[in-house]
């Protein structure tokens, strides 16, 4: 391109600034980001807790009430990751008969 005006033009073009990445502006944005991390990482702390709680609820009924909670039984309760699925069995385990019986249809 020798010595013209489109040489500094095309380096005006493709030079960089990389004043973003150490402004103010940046630090807010990448702030902004970890927070919305964060929220994310409490709201599901927040699911774990109240499905591990759901799990336990489960359990305690059936154990209350007497029935016989084999480890399979134990297991697949402890490890349904679905509040809704943990909270059907919690309706169940009220009246099963067997600890099997909450997880069965109808």
């Amino acid at each position: 391109m020798g010595n013209r005006p489109a040489k500094h033009l095309w380096r005006n073009l493709v030079a960089v600034d990389l004043s973003f990445y150490k402004s103010y502006i940046s630090e807010e944005i990448r702030d902004e980001g970890r927070e919305q991390g964060r929220e994310q990482g409490r709201e599901q702390g927040r699911v774990q807790g109240r499905v591990q709680q759901g799990a336990l609820d489960v359990l305690l009924v059936l154990e209350q009430r007497g029935l016989d909670v084999s480890d399979d039984v134990r297991t697949r309760i402890m490890e349904c990751g679905d509040p809704e699925v943990l909270r059907h069995w919690l309706a169940r385990a009220v009246t099963a008969s067997t600890a099997e019986a909450v997880f069965q249809d109808g």
